[in-house]
């Protein structure tokens, strides 16, 4: 595995993970010293004054552009295998050459940056920097599978400025889905009335806003069963059910098992 040592993070960098994976890291036009054949590439634009953070995926065929385009700001790249992308589940490419660009959200973007930021040297820096790209190569196609990453201007009718808007609405309803949101809320604390809101965020993620706020609040349940030991009832009383067989009927709808069954299951593994 190569190294980087502290300090070298706005310079390019190679990381060889396994024969499957490498990670590049810096500015400009990047280069890969050693990297799986015929790769994916996953780029992490880490974003400027000028310029938002940009999540971009690129079939084999248009990898090398993606790396010898310079884009001015920090980037985090991934180079994985096919065969590698294959083993995870809900896989979802571009066509051959093409690439699909999306708004970086905050959580994908938190993990590329600790990963570039690293402060530790040596063998430590090695497994912190292996484990960040793992998670990250995982977080983001978990992301993809579920349809909640926002196209770039472009991919989609609505304008740049609302693309964010709509970025924003969602970011409100990921960080606050345990407060009681109303569609009125969301639309003025994104700066979109009620129609453009509930337009937009279908035509950006595929779902309404009451189904965006349903399916964070269940995963943040799903959380909770795991890492507290508050009883059901009162978890599902924070994730928004006003009692315990509604809220049993919406997270077997969503996740299969009943919660008691989820929280057993999950501790028993």
């Amino acid at each position: 595995m190569d190294r980087i040592t502290p300090g070298e993070a706005d310079r390019a960098a190679c990381i060889v993970v396994s024969p499957e994976m490498t990670i590049l890291i810096g500015r400009g036009p990047l280069t890969a010293t050693s990297a799986p054949v015929h790769p994916l590439g996953v780029a992490y634009g880490l974003g400027s004054i000028k310029a938002p953070a940009r999540l971009e995926v690129t079939a084999p065929g248009g990898v090398d552009a993606l790396l010898a385009r310079d884009t001015g700001a920090a980037r985090v790249v991934l180079l994985v295998a096919e065969r590698a992308l294959a083993r995870i589940r809900g896989l979802s490419r571009p066509d051959t050459g093409a690439t699909d660009a999306f708004h970086l959200p905050t959580d994908l973007r938190a993990i590329a940056l600790a990963l570039r930021d690293c402060g530790l040297g040596g063998e430590a820096g090695d497994i912190y920097r292996t484990a960040k790209g793992i998670e990250l190569l995982f977080e983001t196609w978990r992301r993809l599978d579920d349809a909640t990453l926002a196209p770039m201007a472009g991919a989609t009718a609505l304008s740049e400025a609302d693309c964010l808007r709509l970025v924003q609405a969602r970011a409100l309803i990921d960080e606050q889905c345990q407060q009681k949101l109303s569609l009125d809320a969301i639309a003025r604390g994104c700066g979109l009335n009620r129609e453009k809101l509930t337009r937009g965020f279908r035509e950006m993620f595929d779902c309404s806003v009451a189904e965006a706020l349903a399916q964070r609040r269940l995963e943040r349940a799903s959380q909770m069963l795991v890492t507290t030991d508050l009883p059901v009832s009162s978890i599902g009383y924070e994730s928004g059910y006003l009692n315990n067989a509604s809220f049993a009927r919406a997270f077997g709808r969503r996740f299969g098992v009943s919660p008691s069954d989820y929280r057993a299951r999950r501790l028993a593994a």
